[in-house]
């Protein structure tokens, strides 16, 4: 078998690897977006039934599969098991493939050990937050409400990753624009919220933070791009809301919305803001 064949064997175990880690994590995800706004601890008890009572068995405790499995019901009640935990479960998988593809090819083509441990820093990195990005997305949604629980510690998380990955890489522009990018976009989140308080709430304003280091440490590109979509991809939902259902619009959750455009900017900001310069200049 030639090296090259080799190799692709290698990157896809190693993406299989991150799915099936990704699918673990989704389930985790489920449990954390039920018990933190509830207030109670994501470690103990363990899952039981909101039927019967009787505690998920290890072996019915797969992501996905069980589900399949037991055919979307419990095994002891038969009461029905919601289509959104194997879903959550699903897509985490589907996204940490997704960012791994994106961020890995920087682990494989590094040149030396700093820049490889560097790499593998700010691949693990959003990987953090691309599971933040589910579990925060998941309670706006049910509640309209962004855990402090979850907020702060990202700050720093993802500023000890990030940090630790620029100082390996000798990138400190990076970490300094990830600075500027989360106070900036803090700053503009708040204006927002002043002004227009039934609009905007400050627990998107803690988020706007979190979202613009992370983003901001890609460079600038990645941040404008996701702010802005942000509010394009949530004004067009709005509309949508708007038109189908009218008043319905009032009160949508705009967390899910500040993460579409963070990853919009994750993957397509740099690409998009050159194009937006190009079309400037020739213009």
């Amino acid at each position: 078998m030639s090296a090259a064949a080799l190799l692709g064997l290698w990157a896809a175990a190693a993406l299989a690897a991150v799915g099936v880690f990704g699918l673990l994590i989704g389930s985790f995800l489920n449990v954390v977006a039920y018990r933190v706004p509830a207030g109670l601890s994501i470690v103990r008890p363990r899952s039981a039934c909101p039927g019967c009572g009787a505690r998920i068995r290890a072996w019915d405790n797969v992501p996905v599969m069980s589900w399949l499995l037991l055919r979307g019901r419990c095994r002891d009640c038969s009461q029905p098991i919601s289509w959104r935990y194997p879903f959550v479960e699903a897509a985490t998988g589907v996204l940490f493939i997704v960012v791994a593809v994106k961020f890995a090819p920087a682990v494989l083509g590094a040149a030396d050990a700093a820049t490889t441990i560097a790499a593998m820093l700010q691949l693990a990195a959003f990987l953090y937050f691309a599971g933040v990005s589910v579990a925060l997305a998941l309670i706006d949604l049910d509640t309209h409400t962004l855990p402090n629980a979850i907020v702060y510690p990202s700050y720093l998380v993802g500023l000890v990753l990030l940090t630790a990955a620029a100082l390996l890489s000798g990138d400190w522009s990076a970490i300094a624009t990830a600075v500027i990018g989360s106070a900036g976009l803090f700053a503009l989140y708040l204006i927002i919220a002043l002004a227009s308080p039934r609009g905007m709430g400050f627990g998107d304003v803690k988020l706007a933070g979190v979202v613009g280091l992370f983003l901001g440490y890609l460079g600038l590109g990645p941040l404008l791009v996701g702010a802005f979509a942000a509010f394009v991809l949530g004004g067009l939902f709005g509309v949508v809301v708007r038109a189908v259902r009218p008043g319905g619009s009032r009160g949508i959750a705009f967390g899910p919305w500040m993460f579409a455009g963070a990853w919009t900017g994750v993957f397509f900001g740099s690409v998009l803001w050159q194009s937006y310069l190009a079309l400037v200049v020739q213009g």
